[in-house]
């Protein structure tokens, strides 16, 4: 069994956030999979799929961002997951716009709710795929540059992302994190 995180906050005022991409691509996976409506469960909405032949939990905490942890470590815990089995998927205002990155562990990279989930599950060995947003203009602060929606052409390049984000996902499900960081990681940049 797999369980994908998507990253968010709850509710009409972050809908379509650059903070809630991570939101976005769950739900777009659960459309993929005809997922069909979520459950209210272990603080967030949870769904369930067959991705790959691999039974797919698809995970939206409803905590708030800074909060997820609680929501993952509430589902880890209950389906008894390793964390190789989870793949948190959350944006990233350090990379740039129109690219995506895999990783199999390392830090939060400033992003508070990786930060949680790493906390609450007390490991950094937890699968990462990070949806870049950025980068964050001078003048902006970076909490509500993520705050902020992106401009219709910036919304075009997003949709493409999270459909890639979708297919890196089913690929780490399917073959493996080495294997979809070995798709998904290389020569991307934003005018591909």
């Amino acid at each position: 069994m797999k369980l994908i995180v998507g990253l968010g906050n709850p509710g009409k005022k972050y809908e379509a956030t650059r903070h809630n991409v991570g939101f976005d691509t769950a739900q777009r996976l659960a459309q993929r999979h005809a997922a069909g409506s979520g459950r209210s469960k272990f603080e967030g909405e949870l769904r369930e799929c067959q991705i790959g032949g691999e039974r797919t939990l698809l995970l939206v905490p409803h905590t708030f961002m800074n909060l997820s942890g609680r929501s993952v470590r509430q589902t880890v815990d209950f389906f008894k997951l390793v964390p190789d089995n989870v793949l948190v998927v959350c944006d990233d205002f350090h990379l740039p716009l129109g690219t995506i990155r895999l990783r199999p562990q390392g830090s939060d990279g400033g992003q508070k709710g990786l930060a949680d989930i790493i906390a609450q599950l007390t490991t950094n060995e937890v699968p990462r795929l990070r949806i870049g947003i950025g980068p964050v203009p001078q003048q902006w602060d970076p909490a509500d540059f993520v705050l902020g929606r992106f401009d219709t052409q910036q919304r075009e390049l997003v949709d493409e992302q999270i459909e890639r984000s979708c297919e890196a996902a089913e690929v780490w499900i399917r073959e493996g994190i080495t294997e979809a960081m070995n798709q998904f990681n290389r020569g991307q940049t934003p005018d591909e």
